[in-house]
């Protein structure tokens, strides 16, 4: 329980709301301290445009000329790449597409106040009506705006200041009444140049990733396409010669498993199981959370950009399995229950942390000289293995995939130099991830603590 003094002047510009739990909350609570000190900030729209493009139904197409990628409200904290995508026609005349520079904010459910700040890898792509564009005035340090957005005073504006009781949502009109501390023009360029090569880092990673994936499609060279609908004759001796004799239909009519089945009869494989590392899963335990502990990341938070701001923390003393949990650098990580087969590669900043993962996400780590772990991480992306992986699904209400399953995979065996390559390629890719992560980090954390000395 809570309780506070709340001054009748408070309530009354905020349209005389009474209600405790509106101001009893954290967010409440640091909202209330840029409030205070108004005087020193600037609104939103003095900043910068703000809008949310009208709500339309969606015309979902392949990927094709006349399409764009579609990316929702909760693809702003992770960045991957999308896809789905919508008519390009449809996207331009409804004024979807965003610019490089754009400082885009979730506004819809459990992710309002994720915040990104759009590079050129998001130039002309399409983002849902509930994520709002803003877009910064001449002069006006983008960066710094974003890393105001960024901090838990920046998300706590955000949440205090939207609407609606089932599922929670904030638009334009709302965020142009932001207040942004007005800090001093070089402590300014200071955060806005961290943001910024921030940016920059994230989109030299992702080139090094796409020329990598690449280079491994154009050496496998096999063509894959994904049928949504199929009929076809099983044979009773291909389910037997299948891995758990399952007469389930996707186990057996995927195309994944045909296109490995091709790959697998002109070229030379082994399968996971074989290569020097292993493949293990942490045991089953009761969770103790506390406030300030050891940073538990979980299956659908590996993906963030930061997820470490959002995370639950465990009991240093009552958490068993704390080296088995470990997420060390160079660890690929394989969601295995619910969202099945998607690939993360572990980064500095999660061993800085000290941080363990979820019970329920798959662990591989390669010693091997040719099958790295950066070629693994690469070739496990690859859409055919993702799909071959999806064969591999059992369960009813929610669908796993367990370690067994994972050392069965068949792997591709590279020459030498395809696998060095690869290697060098993503290990700028890990190495531009944990640099842009400490640059984010350092301008929202600046922010923070100038904030901060407002309560001195």
């Amino acid at each position: 329980m809570e309780t506070g003094i709340v001054n009748i002047n408070y309530a009354l510009s905020h349209k005389t709301r009474f209600e405790g739990k509106f101001y009893l909350n954290e967010n409440a609570f640091n909202s209330m301290l840029i409030e205070r000190h108004q005087n020193s900030c600037l609104r939103l729209e003095q900043l910068a445009d703000a809008f949310n493009p009208p709500v339309f139904k969606r015309q979902f197409c392949k990927k094709e000329g006349h399409s764009v990628a579609y990316y929702q409200s909760s693809d702003i904290a992770t960045l991957l790449p999308s896809n789905v995508y919508i008519y390009k026609g449809q996207a331009d005349k409804l004024n979807l597409l965003v610019k490089s520079g754009d400082i885009l904010i979730a506004g819809f459910g459990t992710v309002i106040g994720d915040t990104c700040v759009a590079t050129n890898m998001h130039e002309g792509v399409c983002f849902a009506n509930n994520v709002c564009r803003v877009r910064t005035f001449p002069n006006v340090k983008t960066g710094y705006l974003a890393a105001v957005l960024k901090s838990k005073y920046g998300k706590s504006m955000l949440n205090n200041n939207a609407s609606g009781t089932a599922i929670r949502y904030i638009e334009a009109p709302r965020i142009k009444e932001l207040l942004i501390p007005n800090f001093p023009d070089d402590f300014q360029k200071e955060v806005d140049d961290l943001i910024q090569k921030s940016a920059s880092l994230r989109e030299e990673a992702a080139k090094a990733l796409a020329e990598a994936k690449d280079i491994l499609k154009d050496w496998i060279n096999v063509e894959f396409e994904k049928h949504n609908f199929q009929t076809a004759v099983v044979s009773s001796k291909n389910i037997w010669s299948s891995l758990q004799h399952r007469i389930d239909p996707p186990a057996i009519m995927n195309d994944g498993v045909k296109t490995m089945e091709e790959v697998t009869s002109r070229m030379d494989c082994t399968t996971i199981g074989k290569i020097d590392g292993k493949v293990f899963r942490p045991g089953i335990f009761k969770r103790s959370y506390v406030e300030n502990g050891i940073p538990y990341i979980k299956g659908s938070e590996i993906f963030l950009t930061n997820p470490f701001r959002r995370c639950d923390h465990l009991s240093r003393t009552r958490t068993p399995f704390i080296e088995e949990m470990s997420m060390k650098e160079g660890q690929i990580l394989i969601t295995c229950a619910g969202s099945v087969g998607d690939i993360k590669l572990i980064t500095k900043e999660y061993e800085e942390k000290e941080s363990i993962g979820s019970q329920d996400i798959i662990r591989l780590e390669s010693t091997d000289e040719l099958y790295t772990k950066e070629y693994m991480f690469v070739y496990l992306q690859l859409p055919f293995v993702y799909d071959y992986i999806q064969s591999m699904k059992y369960g009813s209400v929610i669908e796993r995939i367990e370690p067994f399953h994972v050392e069965s995979i068949p792997v591709v065996k590279p020459t030498k130099e395809v696998s060095d390559e690869i290697t060098s390629l993503i290990q700028t890719y890990m190495d531009c991830t944990y640099r842009a992560f400490c640059a984010e980090e350092q301008a929202i954390t600046m922010v923070e603590q100038e904030i901060e000395k407002w309560n001195n």
